[in-house]
């Protein structure tokens, strides 16, 4: 049996706690996993006097992080704390201590994930970052050992609360966007400044980590196109009712042949599509394998406890390993190089809704800036508006390639007849190939 291993934690906020809490409730459980007791020997705070959800000694508490880093009894770190370059340097002091790590850090692991897995592999250490992508979801794992003997042609995924609770709310009661960031903010399920969840960074990175390991390219935040959800109206939401969609944020990774797309905007889903249920703060990626076909990963995307579980079940993997004497082995580096498809080469439908002066002739001349392009419609919806002058036309195109949609719209607000293009959004098509 071997000893007792000791855990030192970096943070003591929601999800700290909330590990904390798992290790003293679970612990028989996690004895039968890995044969011997865990111990919380050393926690970083920022205030030692502070009243805590949790119980935990205070002598276990300090505001000196090396204490954490630098103390040779501690076997494994686990990363709650938040940010990025600071951070950045504990991790690197902690592995090159020949310490293991775990962390629920995406921005870290989207900027540095590479240069951090190195050098943890140099040092003969586990890097594991399970609850970095959809907290309590198992999709990193499921990437990696789940699909090992499999290709993976797409993934989707609505990985952030934030917006997908905004976005059900405004699809359910017709409320304006701001009306509902309010309520979001009152909630806690948005920050003061929301400006990371809505206009799509958290959930870009993400899926840089995501694309990085189902893909085995280095993927980096870069690469990601974004688009956030602070233009969505309400009335975006009931077109799209009405043609049969439903808006989500959706981070999409597409591979065809040695090329992918990452991106992350907001996406109109068919209403038999998986995602188009998954609602509230609720996370679920979609995964559509060359051999599996569809499968899909649902569950709560944070918050204390089941964030904390991800860290846990790395915490068990990594004690495994120490069991085995494998620690640092299970970091593969990337076997493709990047190749990312350029605008001619990424397919999609559109969701287009403009404003045109009500004259004669003007649909046949919206219709011929398309066809130029052999760009036609699947759908077309043409309301009058208040102003008798003005007519509302909404479209959903077939397939077209970005780079001839992208040429269009600009040729589209060149027109005199248009008055303005209110909103495009991606259309999920279903197409995987």
């Amino acid at each position: 049996m071997m000893k007792s291993i000791a855990v030192g934690l970096l943070g003591l906020g929601t999800v700290g706690s909330g590990v904390v809490t798992i290790l003293k409730n679970h612990q028989d459980k996690l004895m039968h996993q890995v044969g011997c007791p865990i111990e919380v020997k050393k926690v970083l705070v920022q205030d030692v006097h502070k009243h805590r959800t949790v119980e935990i000694d205070p002598s276990f508490l300090t505001t000196n992080a090396n204490e954490v880093i630098e103390d040779p009894e501690i076997d494994v770190v686990i990363e709650v704390m938040g940010g990025i370059e600071d951070t950045r340097q504990l991790v690197l002091q902690a592995l090159r201590n020949k310490k293991h790590v775990v962390t629920a850090n995406k921005d870290l692991m989207a900027l540095y994930g590479p240069e951090l897995l190195k050098v943890a592999s140099e040092n003969g250490c586990d890097l594991f970052y399970e609850a970095s992508v959809a907290g309590g979801i198992p999709i990193l794992r499921g990437l990696v050992d789940g699909f090992a003997s499999d290709r993976i042609i797409k993934m989707m995924g609505i990985v952030n609360g934030t917006t997908n609770f905004i976005l059900t709310k405004m699809s359910k009661f017709g409320s304006a966007y701001e009306e509902v960031l309010k309520e979001a903010q009152e909630l806690g399920y948005a920050e003061a400044d929301p400006t990371s969840d809505v206009e799509g960074l958290d959930a870009a990175r993400k899926m840089a980590i995501l694309a990085s390991l189902g893909y085995s390219m280095n993927i980096e935040l870069k690469d990601v196109r974004v688009q956030g959800i602070s233009s969505v109206t309400s009335d975006d939401i009931e077109y799209s009712k009405r043609l049969g969609y439903v808006v989500k944020l959706i981070g999409t990774a597409h591979r065809k042949g040695e090329k992918v797309e990452v991106s992350v905007q907001p996406t109109l889903l068919p209403e038999s599509h998986p995602l188009a249920g998954v609602n509230d703060e609720y996370n679920a990626v979609y995964v559509y394998g060359e051999a599996v076909g569809e499968t899909m990963f649902y569950g709560p995307g944070a918050g204390s406890l089941p964030t904390a579980t991800s860290i846990v079940s790395d915490l068990v993997a990594v004690m495994k390993n120490m069991r085995l004497g494998v620690n640092g082995l299970s970091s593969v580096s990337p076997q493709y190089e990047k190749k990312l498809k350029d605008d001619s080469e990424i397919f999609s439908k559109y969701f287009l809704r403009i404003h045109v002066k009500d004259q004669v002739g003007a649909f046949a001349k919206i219709t011929s800036l398309f066809s130029e392009r052999g760009v036609s419609f699947e759908k077309i919806l043409q309301l009058p508006l208040k102003n008798k002058n003005v007519a509302e036309i909404v479209l959903v195109t077939h397939e077209a390639s970005l780079r001839d949609y992208e040429e269009i719209l600009v040729q589209l607000r060149d027109l005199q007849i248009i008055q303005e293009v209110k909103s495009s959004y991606r259309v999920e098509g279903g197409n995987q190939g």
